[in-house]
């Protein structure tokens, strides 16, 4: 089986849960002894992973540009996957046009109109309803899913949203969350090895931003009152001027930024607060929490997706948070309640075991029967008829604006 990925953005692993999904999906497909490549337009990073490392082509390629077509029909995947509706958009058409036998499946990472959304909501002080999701974003989003022959979704809290609210087949949706490979360790720093709290996230990410300004307006305060000699770690990638501004030593809130291993910073930590006011999917930060025994403090957003039995506390108030913050990290009965709690629930959901080789299985099965398939499904050949036409213009009429433009400069040249 050959595989291409097209990248919204090169894989970052370190910096993102979407760029750890990412290679979790690659090294999946690599280890079936399958030809993955991966190709984006996207500029190149600086965290971005090593992918010939897994034997993973890449390759760079052009939005609104022919040499697309030409790239697809020589490398000739059975399987094509797009990360985020953003690409489906861009290159789903040509993907159809060229290779219409092969598979198209969509990697949703999160809802992102169910983000913007409740960002939205969050913006205006309100309470989220699903009103808010009535948005051309989530006209295209979803018109994405419908055009794919499958969507992987990372939460299931989503996957009932679609089917329920916008009528998605559970046909055309497969569930595959962040997982990782084996049962937590049982040898991990304990509670009076570690100390302090920590909060991580990619500050290009809106959630992770705002929730470092609660933090810093509202939450930290009241727990450095109760706790003068804790401190907060605040690890990210891409750390903006506005964010390492709020530094201050001498009240405990300390922004770090970088960290090369995220999981070695959690493990030294005592508790991690992530008061996450809007988002989507499923946190990647929490989940890496708990592999390293790290209980967190988080809202009901934040544990959207994972679990009720909350390795920690849920709160859904400032009040609520700082409390159970200082509890966590005063009282060590509590502290190792809320970490075995974590271990059950990585156990019992997030084991690679659990969910790969349903993928590669759900994968196969619908690139052999792909006619069939497609045939069960009117609402997505009616939207790749009318829908995706309008993109496909668009792109069109761009690529000949741009090569009108590269003749003028050249005559102008002369």
């Amino acid at each position: 089986m050959k595989l291409l990925v097209i990248g919204y953005v090169w894989p970052e692993p370190k910096s993102s849960a979407a760029g750890s999904r990412m290679m979790q999906l690659l090294e999946l497909f690599r280890s079936c002894d399958w030809q993955v490549h991966f190709a984006s337009p996207a500029q190149m990073t600086e965290h971005m992973a090593d992918l010939s490392l897994a034997q993973i082509a890449c390759h760079g390629i052009e939005l609104n540009s022919a040499s697309f077509d030409v790239f697809i029909q020589q490398l000739a995947p059975d399987i094509v996957v797009f990360d985020r509706f953003m690409m489906e958009e861009q290159f789903g058409w040509r993907v159809e046009k060229f290779l219409p036998d092969a598979l198209r499946v969509l990697n949703t990472e999160d809802l992102h109109s169910l983000r913007d959304g409740r960002h939205q909501a969050v913006k205006e002080g309100r309470e989220f309803d699903l009103q808010d999701m009535h948005t051309p974003m989530a006209w295209r989003e979803i018109a994405a899913i419908f055009r794919s022959d499958l969507t992987l979704m990372i939460s299931e809290v989503e996957m009932t949203l679609l089917q329920s609210q916008f009528h998605v087949p559970a046909t055309q949706l497969h569930y595959v969350p962040l997982m990782i490979k084996s049962a937590p360790a049982t040898h991990r720093p304990n509670f009076d090895e570690r100390q302090h709290f920590i909060t991580i996230g990619n500050f290009r990410h809106a959630p992770n931003w705002d929730a470092v300004l609660q933090l810093k307006q509202h939450l930290w305060p009241g727990i450095r009152q109760k706790l003068p000699k804790a401190e907060l770690h605040i690890y990210g990638a891409y750390p903006p001027p506005k964010a390492t501004q709020l530094h201050n030593a001498k009240e405990g809130f300390c922004v770090k930024g970088w960290v090369d291993d995220a999981l070695q910073a959690m493990s030294q930590a005592r508790v991690l607060l992530a008061p996450l006011r809007f988002g989507a999917g499923i946190k990647g930060k929490l989940i890496d929490a708990m592999a390293v025994g790290t209980p967190s403090v988080t809202t009901l957003i934040g544990a959207e997706g994972i679990s009720e039995e909350w390795p920690g506390a849920i709160a859904l108030d400032d009040k609520s948070f700082i409390e159970n913050a200082v509890a966590l990290h005063q009282d060590s009965a509590c502290w190792n309640q809320a970490q075995e709690r974590g271990d059950v629930v990585l156990t019992l959901r997030f084991l690679a075991s659990l969910h790969e080789s349903a993928l590669i299985e759900r994968l196969v099965t619908h690139h052999a029967k792909i006619n069939s398939f497609r045939q069960q499904h009117f609402m997505s050949s009616m939207l790749r008829h009318h829908s995706m036409k309008s993109t496909q213009y668009m792109s069109q009429w761009i690529e000949a604006k741009n090569q009108l433009s590269l003749k003028v400069d050249s005559s102008s040249a002369e």
